[in-house]
């Protein structure tokens, strides 16, 4: 009973010592967290508040006593590694500095501020020449070493002040140099970080953090090649500079350059095996040829060095469901909830739509991201000025004006916008593929600029001269993305639409478009964003793409002559281990039956076939569609199945349009989050609502019916061709163009 008291007592101490710090009221908080340590000579808690408060006072000996207390008794607390070499560092032994971040690192690979730490360690080490050294020159060393304290309190503009005093008396100075660049970066100065930079380069270029700093700034820059070179000259310096090494391996992969990127990252792992980030950087790019199970065994090896690296669950996660890999499914489910719930960086915002349709935990997660990812520029470009404009401007950004998805849906409502009422520009930040829809977008807007190679910033100075009144984000956050432009606030409102379906939990995208059925008014609890309705599903269609005109034969595609065909040409990562036992049920259930999926990577083939071994089912009942060079045999082949069975809780968005646009009917089961509601919304609009379901047992039955009862298959693929034939459904791209404006002309 005594021992609860005391943890009571020591709690209530502790809450309001904390309350106290946070408000400033530091002897107040002192006090309190010394009455705890009576409770409790060795708790952290007190024991790092006492270190924090003792170094914004400037008394660093006494912070060093807390501090290393701290350290021996939580040996896994990140943060106080990373305040311990702080204060080392302002006590002038940086050997144990050095050390002390060092640790953190190893302990929390991604911890916040600690790599940028170790770098200001390392070249004020570098700059005494190594351990605690004399300096040359007292008075400038003392100046840098206030100007760095004023750094790492964010306090640039009175650093710079100080730094420039320190030039005048050494302009040679690595130190002075680079920090001086800091400043000037900081302050959202580029080129003139880019000279301070490089003129520590030319004072010191046997230290790769010059090199380093300096590549960073030309990439911030747009100079891609110089900065690739930049990096070369670090890594020449240092060898063993891991942060160059994933740092080239991640420009090379924005340049499209990808195996580049991994034979960098290879180089950097064969020095360093455990090093976290170039093992996250080799399992995003072995995704993007595919290699999914290459893919997962880097990221396992990363969570096994660092379990909470940051989104290395959803990492690992992302990797096995793209390999149809259902290892530990549940409990890196719940893992990940629990994460996000707790507000750890623990998943990508995509990710998460493929495994839980829960509206809450997916637009938490898409905060946290966001949050990390795509922080507001302090200096936006549109500052309030009223646009009085003839014709409304409106800007589309996108990676995806070429052959994809997006590319092919939304190409027919831009063609079809009424050009008396708004200018158009479209924004491309993709890379061309010179195709014929590649084409069609150049000649559908007013203006059409290639923003490839351009910084954001740059392009965001462009979007705010043209004046543009609404800029449309098509990628949101999806590959490709460029969302750090709108960051910079180009425009009055900013809007996403269609590439992403979901929140993008930023706070300066003002409106998102969708309909009714994907968010009724008692889901737009959900979402950030003020909701914009379209009045049919918000996935548009271009009427130049349709089915061919000719039937192929089942056999051509392995299919047998009788029986019913289950399709899901879905994406793998959308298939699950619940959704995927109603599947083999179905089977089981309906003798002679076929399930036919896309066949999209080798390993998702292996996998699912073992997955039907072990649900008894015959895995030759199970046939892979391969890709067709052209989209209408595509669509025409939809036509050799009996019905399309969709997923959850990531629908298939527009192949669920691809199918019911065919003629195949689609059962889909419905649930709360954006992704999870598509296929509904589009059975709405085709009128046949009575498809979407809300439970897997629903899904069971309506999909069962289906396969059992011709009479019904045959109704539903007949009132799809009146709809077709009498052209009521898709909408025309004139209607969605029309229903568009209406939103637009709102804003």
């Amino acid at each position: 009973m005594n021992a609860k008291l005391n943890r009571n007592a020591l709690q209530g101490l502790l809450d309001k010592a904390i309350a106290h710090q946070h408000a400033g009221e530091n002897d107040e908080a002192k006090a309190l967290f010394a009455q705890a340590l009576k409770l409790d000579a060795n708790n952290a808690v007190a024991l790092y508040s006492l270190s924090a408060i003792e170094s914004t006072q400037g008394d660093f000996a006494q912070a060093l006593v807390h501090i290393e207390k701290v350290v021996v008794s939580s040996p896994k607390f990140a943060q106080a590694h990373l305040a311990y070499s702080v204060i080392l560092f302002n006590l002038g032994r940086m050997d144990e500095a050095l050390k002390a971040v060092q640790k953190a690192l190893k302990v929390e690979p991604t911890l916040p501020g600690a790599q940028a730490h170790l770098d200001t360690v390392r070249l004020a080490h570098a700059s005494n020449g190594g351990g605690n050294a004399n300096p040359s020159h007292p008075q400038v060393v003392a100046l840098n070493t206030q100007a760095i304290a004023l750094q790492g309190a964010g306090q640039h503009a009175e650093a710079e002040a100080l730094l420039r005093q320190a030039l005048a008396l050494d302009d040679k100075n690595f130190l002075t140099l680079y920090s001086l660049g800091v400043a000037r970066s900081a302050q959202m100065d580029s080129p003139s970080a880019l000279a301070f930079f490089s003129q520590a380069c030319e004072a010191s270029p046997h230290l790769p953090l010059g090199h380093f700093a300096k590549a960073k700034t030309l990439h911030d820059l747009g100079l891609a090649e110089d900065a690739l070179l930049a990096y070369d000259q670090a890594i020449a310096v240092d060898p063993h500079y891991m942060e160059a090494y994933t740092n080239k391996a991640a420009l090379l992969q924005a340049m499209n350059r990808h195996h580049d990127g991994l034979l960098c990252l290879t180089a950097a792992t064969d020095i360093n095996p455990d090093h976290v980030r170039a093992l996250e950087g080799q399992g995003q790019l072995l995704g993007q040829y595919k290699q999914y199970t290459l893919a997962t065994r880097a990221f396992a090896h990363a969570l096994q060095v660092a379990p909470d690296y940051a989104y290395g669950e959803g990492h690992l996660m992302g990797a096995r469901m793209s390999n149809c890999d259902w290892t530990d499914f549940e409990a890196a489910k719940a893992r990940i909830i629990a994460g996000i719930e707790a507000g750890k960086l623990t998943c990508g915002p995509l990710t998460i739509m493929a495994i839980t349709d829960d509206a809450r935990i997916i637009r938490k997660c898409a905060e946290l991201y966001a949050a990390d990812k795509y922080q507001a520029s302090p200096n936006p470009l549109w500052k309030g000025e009223k646009y009085q404009h003839r014709k409304k401007r409106v800007g589309f950004m996108s990676a995806d004006f070429r052959v994809h998805p997006v590319g092919y849906l939304l190409i027919g409502l831009i063609e079809q916008f009424d050009k008396s009422q708004f200018e158009l520009t479209g924004f491309f930040t993709g890379v061309s593929d010179n195709s014929d829809l590649w084409k069609r977008y150049r000649c559908a807007f007013d203006h059409y600029i290639d923003c490839h190679g351009m910084t954001s910033l740059d392009v965001a100075k462009l979007m705010r001269a043209m004046e543009i009144d609404v800029l449309i984000d098509l990628s949101g956050h999806t590959e490709g993305t460029r969302l750090d432009i709108l960051a910079h606030r180009p425009a009055p409102a900013q809007v996403t639409y269609l590439g992403f379906p979901g929140t993008l939990g930023l706070p300066y995208i003002d409106y998102l478009i969708s309909d009714p059925r994907i968010i009724p008014d008692e889901l737009e609890q959900h979402y950030g964003e003020k909701i914009l309705k379209l009045p049919h599903c918000y996935l548009p269609r271009d009427d130049s793409v349709v089915p061919s005109p000719e039937t192929p034969r089942r056999s051509d595609f392995g299919l047998p002559e009788e029986g019913v065909v289950f399709c899901s040409f879905n994406h793998d990562y959308k298939i699950n281990p619940p959704l995927f036992k109603v599947w083999m049920d179905l089977l089981k259930e309906v003798p002679g039956s076929v399930l036919w999926l896309m066949k999209l990577n080798e390993g998702a083939h292996t996998n699912l076939t073992q997955s039907a071994r072990d649900h008894g089912v015959d895995p030759e009942r199970i046939i892979f569609a391969s890709r067709l060079p052209r989209v209408e045999d595509h669509l025409a082949r939809y036509r050799l199945a009996d019905v399309f069975i969709d997923t959850f809780p990531y629908n298939g968005h527009t192949t669920a349009g691809d199918a019911l646009r065919a003629g195949l009917p689609v059962v889909s089961l419905c649930g709360g989050s954006f992704a999870s509601r598509v296929a509904a919304s589009l059975l709405h609009d085709v009128g046949m609502p009575e498809l979407a379901c809300y439970s897997f047992q629903e899904y069971h039955d309506k999909a069962l019916q289906m396969a059992t009862d011709e009479a019904i298959r045959t109704h539903y693929k007949g009132q799809l061709q009146m709809r077709m034939e009498a052209q009521t459904w898709p909408p025309a791209p004139k209607q969605q163009s029309v229903a568009l404006e209406q939103l637009l002309q709102q804003i």
